[in-house]
């Protein structure tokens, strides 16, 4: 039997062929059709059913996936922190300088920089010297004088070095700054400054394992703090307890007994602040002295706990509100950090802080975040 006869259609003479190789077509199109129905039906099927249990999952804490955690070697991050052991200096504000012209001894020059970076040379006026090496600045000297004079071969020497200077703060006898004619080490810090230890305490020629403080913290500007378990590293013989610092760095020794949270960022004194009993988020950006202006209206504030890697983000519009700040626990050696605005979410925060162990956890839940 012909396809039309099954179809209940006449048959046409003198078109046989053509009409019956038509009518063909037209029954295989229709069957496709049904089966594409049919699988589409069963695709929706399987997609209801795969979104019905991804909600019971996300509702069963069993089914969730544990919350990531990025555990780093504390020494690395010492290492990464330390300068280079041939880092050279850069001369700073208030360093004592002598400029030497070869085969010029008349020319020779004993000059401090200023408080603005600046020394003052004749004929060339005010160089920028700060922030640039002993070369770098032979190389600037030349340049500035390379109207007057021709074949110059400058040397730079730094005969006192008064921007070398780290501050120590906290529970020490000597707070305050500290200079140093070569590079400064964390040990030396300590025992120059006096700790306090009790009845054995340091008496500044050096310093005994049982005077150094459990831990303490370096701070370097407002977007970087380390914190380091100081005596258990030198019980253990590990030499990076006497790690190298940089100029301007801020070494912060707490007491036995106090409690204490780093605040970072965009707030006017970054720093450890006490943490009392009856501290709030908002009470401790406050006595950070608040968020400057580069936080923007409502910045998303970070809150990292070091010690089990997890990261808690929260806008200072929530901060501000009485009942939920209350709400948020905070926990001593947590870090609170206020980004600049417009960068709550990304590379920004964590390229300037990537370096620090304390920090880096943030990395972890930054898609997250």
């Amino acid at each position: 039997m012909f396809v039309p006869e099954l179809l209940g259609l006449p048959e046409r003479k003198g078109k046989g062929m053509k009409h019956k190789i038509g009518c063909v077509c037209v029954l295989l199109l229709l069957l496709g059709a049904v089966r594409l129905a049919c699988q589409s039906d069963a695709q929706i099927q399987a997609q209801d059913k795969a979104k019905i249990e991804a909600a019971i999952n996300a509702q069963d804490p069993s089914q969730q996936p544990a919350e990531p955690t990025l555990k780093r070697d504390p020494i690395e991050a010492i290492r990464n922190f330390e300068p280079a052991a041939d880092e050279e200096y850069q001369l700073g504000k208030g360093d004592e300088i002598t400029v030497d012209f070869a085969g010029r001894p008349e020319m020779l020059a004993k000059l401090i920089v200023g408080p603005d970076g600046r020394i003052s040379l004749p004929l060339a006026g005010d160089v920028v010297l700060a922030g640039l090496t002993r070369p770098e600045a032979a190389k600037a000297i030349e340049t500035a004088l390379a109207n007057y004079y021709t074949n110059l071969s400058v040397q730079v020497t730094v005969t006192k070095y008064t921007a070398n200077r780290v501050l120590l703060l906290g529970a020490v006898d000597h707070p305050g700054m500290i200079a140093f004619d070569g590079t400064p080490t964390l040990l030396e810090v300590l025992a120059r400054g006096g700790v306090e230890a009790g009845p054995n305490k340091s008496t500044g020629e050096g310093l005994h394992v049982d005077q150094v403080p459990e831990r303490c913290a370096i701070y370097r500007g407002t977007e970087q703090v380390l914190w380091v378990e100081l005596r258990s590293m030198m019980q253990s013989g590990n030499a990076m307890a006497d790690m190298r610092l940089r100029r301007d760095d801020v070494v912060y020794v707490p007491s036995s007994s106090e409690r204490y949270i780093s605040v970072l960022g965009e707030v006017q004194h970054p720093g450890a602040i006490p943490l009392a009993f009856n501290s709030t988020l908002a009470s401790i950006l406050a006595q950070a002295g608040g968020v400057t202006d580069h936080a923007g209206m409502n910045p998303h504030i970070q809150i990292v706990d070091p010690a089990s890697g997890t990261s808690r983000v929260l806008s200072l519009k929530d901060v501000l509100t009485p009942g939920k700040s209350l709400e948020i626990t905070l926990k001593p050696g947590e870090i609170i950090y206020v980004p600049k605005s417009g960068f709550y979410k990304g590379t920004y925060v964590f390229e300037r802080l990537s370096p620090l162990l304390s920090i880096a956890t943030i990395a972890a839940y930054a898609g997250a975040l």
